[in-house]
């Protein structure tokens, strides 16, 4: 399958797209067991279940089928992201894990060869619940079917092809690839480790202070990994434990705004955003609410950085992959010791940040303080133009009033008033002389501060952040001065809704409180320099 337009990229970039293209299809899915094992240690726990009993052990297989098998389902979603056919991976998954070369089946260590040359087993003594091992096997399994493939006849490519390949993949992997990989895996929890008994509070305060960074970039993909390899090498890991307490941060948080905030849309987006908060799924209440209003969203970072600082004070290790928010908690349960304690724990800790949340917005939280500073720095920035003007439409297509926007934070008219945009044409030009306030590294938002003194913001779909700036070729950079008509950025309409999101353009002017009335000029079909918006 085609990935998109072809993008340079740094390492950086490189990995990450990697990292998401490897791993996300299967969280979801992972993150169920964990929860099916938490809660059957918690039944045991609690003396509701037998671990003899035919339900524990049916069930258990069920929660421990994706650890187990995770080298062929890494297999699967490695040979997606790096265009080998789906099926040759799915078989060098399951080679690692054949019974013949468990670490239990080994006869006799001259058996330990292939073709004459010594296998060296990684540490644990098999494959069973790898993770790196597989992805680079498949890495370069996609590299020699592409040179195979060149030179192979069309009569017999269909099977000689996928032979040679996993054939030489498997005894590249036995011989160098397992070994190497296996020792860095290793290497990668041992420094985790080594990090975590250095000072485990400051592991954790990092992890929760910059959390909500990470996710407002994509970086956190960086992080997970990390944390799953560790995890499938020791049994547990404490590499995320710090960034548990964000989404109850944030729910204390967004009740505190509630209580506090006069504005019917603010307030409106509350409870909505604290529902989803509590459930793990944290960017409508980042994007819709804390990080607009600024100051709420440094005091949840600050919050955050103190929980992440008392769980990890707490010892307290993840067993398991078991979501965020409320989801989250069974995966602090021990199944192995059905011990319960670091759950109790995560429990108070977290009840205590929403506490913190609530209380630092009733304290601190000054609506019309902070809308008088937003109007005074617009005013400062308007000169002797003063306010209001108009606003062209920032690509061509179908505009449409906001209310039909699927996302609440832009439907709700939380973020400012303005209208959204079906595009016809992947490109986004500058709506207004202005400079370019805000690129995000994604390429998938452009905010804009126009010379009159409008915040702009323009976001090319919704959920694209997730697309990690694929599809996306940004035609300027932050802090440029730009022109009315000028190409800021490209995207491929195609590529967005072949990876399922939708393309719908909102485009907001994010201090529409300064202003009396942020009025748009009729739907319907518009083209790019077209006046959409005029501001009162």
């Amino acid at each position: 399958e085609d990935d998109g337009p072809k993008e340079k990229e740094n390492p950086f970039s490189t990995f990450v797209g990697i990292v998401t293209g490897v791993f996300t299809p299967f969280l979801g899915v992972m993150c169920a067991c964990g929860i099916i094992k938490g809660l059957l240690a918690l039944s045991v726990a609690l003396g509701l279940l037998s671990d003899a009993s035919g339900t524990y052990k049916i069930l258990q297989s069920l929660g421990d089928a994706t650890f187990y098998f995770l080298p062929v389902i890494l297999g699967y979603t490695s040979a997606k992201k790096f265009k080998l056919p789906e099926i040759e991976g799915i078989v060098i998954g399951a080679a690692l894990l054949y019974p013949n070369v468990l670490s239990a089946n080994w006869s006799a260590l001259e058996s330990k060869t292939l073709f004459g040359i010594p296998v060296v087993m990684p540490p644990a003594g098999d494959y069973t619940s790898s993770v790196m091992p597989v992805i680079v096997a498949v890495a370069f399994a996609a590299w020699i079917e592409k040179k195979v493939r060149k030179v192979m006849p069309d009569a017999v490519k269909m099977f000689i092809t996928p032979m040679i390949t996993c054939f030489v993949t498997i005894c590249a992997t036995f011989w160098a690839i397992g070994p190497i990989t296996s020792i860095v895996s290793n290497g990668l929890s041992y420094v985790i480790a080594a990090i975590a008994n250095f000072s485990p509070i400051l592991l954790g305060v990092a992890i929760g202070g910059f959390w909500m960074v990470l996710v407002m970039f994509g970086l956190h993909w960086a992080v997970g990994p990390l944390a799953i390899n560790d995890m499938v090498t020791t049994g547990s890991t404490a590499m995320m434990v710090g960034c548990f307490a964000h989404s109850f941060v944030l729910v204390g948080t967004i009740l505190g705004m509630m209580v506090k905030t006069k504005d019917k849309k603010v307030k409106s987006l509350c409870t909505p955003s604290a529902i989803s908060a509590l459930a793990g799924v944290t960017e409508p209440a980042i994007y819709g609410l804390v990080l607009p209003k600024k100051t709420p969203f440094i005091r949840a970072c600050v919050i955050s950085a103190v929980g992440g600082g008392l769980l990890m004070a707490a010892g307290i290790r993840q067993y398991s992959l078991a979501g965020t928010g409320v989801f989250g908690y069974t995966a602090y349960i021990n199944d192995k010791a059905n011990d319960i304690s670091g759950m109790v724990s995560a429990l108070i800790i977290t009840a205590g940040c929403v506490v913190a949340g609530f209380v630092a917005e009733l304290l601190f939280y000054k609506e019309k303080e902070s809308l008088k500073k937003s109007a005074a720095a617009s005013a400062a920035s308007a000169g002797s133009e003063g306010k209001g003007g108009s606003i062209a439409s920032p690509v061509t297509g179908e505009a449409i009033p906001l209310s039909e926007v699927e996302d609440e934070a832009f439907s709700t008219g939380a973020l400012g008033k303005g209208l959204a945009i079906v595009p016809s044409e992947g490109k986004v030009y500058a709506p207004v002389d202005g400079t370019i306030a805000t690129f995000f590294p994604t390429g998938h938002a452009v905010g804009m501060l126009s010379d009159s003194g409008a915040e702009i913001l323009i976001h090319v779909g919704m959920d694209t952040v997730k697309l990690d700036g694929k599809g996306f070729t940004p035609k300027t950079t932050q802090g440029a001065k730009v022109k009315k008509g000028e190409l800021l950025l490209e995207f491929d309409i195609d590529y967005i809704k072949k990876e399922g999101y939708s393309t719908v353009t909102p485009m907001i002017i994010t201090n529409s409180d300064d202003y009396a009335d942020v009025v748009p000029e009729g739907m319907g079909q518009v083209k790019h320099g077209d006046t959409v918006l005029t501001l009162l």
